[in-house]
């Protein structure tokens, strides 16, 4: 039901364009492997979702009950023993360790140059996640510690490996991954970036999540870096609350409002921009195919300017 209800198919999508980038579509026999990594990718982004709701407690995922939020309702209306958010999140732990599974296994028929790219980017992942529940749990507010969990969760994971998968199941060369890793580093900052302002100023209709859950989870975001740094004592006192669980709707509304306030967000912005120009820049490398030049640079920009 997760994987029905559609999502953006970044990563899919990336894929293409790796593979577009190293053969300018001359090489028709290698694209076969392209839709079974993009599978492969889809159903790992699934089993990510669905623990990472369990983790953060969100209760919405693209507009719908979370997987732990439908089977706890599940359980009330069954009513059936025990405490309904312990079975929730017990079934959503195993709804995404079966996500995985599939993925592995469409993963497991790839080449073994392709499998050990995706083994890669499979614990990348997992790293990922581990620091920014360690950043969380442990108050982390430096902002190289959150450009590192934005370069993991998001630049490897989101864009710069499933980039690299394309290109090597196109037979790219050397010079080409050079050039897709910083075009992929630059364009996931900027996508980890613009998912740090939706978390706290977008709009709950399009994101299909609940606004301000980062700041409630006291994530170790870019925003909260930029915040600790630039907000007065009087914010900064509750900045340092975040996390604990004890902040109310109007204290939650109280620190966007500052974020927008104090500049933070317009900051953020400029960073956006420059990580696109970065983008852009990679993209001249004679390595990229020109033939996926365009394609890019499209990507970069809906990467860096969307609404959800």
């Amino acid at each position: 039901g997760l994987l029905a209800t559609g999502g953006k198919r970044f990563r899919p999508r990336m894929v293409h364009w790796g593979w577009l980038a190293a053969t300018g579509g001359n090489d028709p026999a290698s694209y076969h492997h392209v839709p079974r990594i993009g599978a492969a990718l889809e159903l790992l982004h699934g089993f990510a979702l669905i623990h990472d709701d369990v983790m953060d407690g969100s209760e919405t995922r693209r507009g719908y009950p979370s997987v732990h939020v439908q089977a706890r309702e599940q359980h009330v209306r069954w009513g059936s023993f025990g405490d309904p958010q312990r079975y929730g999140e017990n079934i959503a732990i195993l709804a995404g360790d079966l996500a995985h599974s599939e993925a592995s296994m469409i993963a497991a028929e790839l080449p073994a140059h392709l499998r050990t790219l995706w083994r890669t980017l499979s614990v990348e992942l997992m790293i990922g996640q581990g620091r920014d529940l360690v950043g969380a749990a442990n108050g982390r507010r430096d902002l190289e510690h959150a450009r590192q969990v934005a370069r993991a969760k998001s630049g490897a994971y989101t864009v710069w490996r499933p980039l690299q998968l394309g290109a090597a199941a196109g037979g790219g060369s050397a010079e080409l991954f050079d050039a897709l890793e910083s075009y992929g580093i630059a364009v996931g900052e900027a996508f980890a970036l613009r998912d740090d302002i939706l978390g706290v100023i977008g709009d709950e209709r399009a994101t299909g999540k609940p606004v301000g859950d980062d700041l409630i989870a006291g994530k170790p975001t870019v925003l909260l870096a930029l915040a600790t740094q630039r907000f007065s004592p009087k914010w900064q006192r509750l900045l340092a609350r975040t996390g604990s669980g004890e902040l109310s709707s109007e204290e939650v509304e109280g620190l966007r409002q500052e974020l927008i306030n104090s500049g933070v967000i317009d900051e953020v912005e400029s960073m956006i921009s420059a990580a696109v120009q970065q983008a852009s820049a990679a993209l001249d490398s004679p390595a990229v195919h020109p033939s996926a030049r365009e394609g890019l640079l499209r990507l970069a920009h809906r990467v860096a300017w969307r609404s959800a």
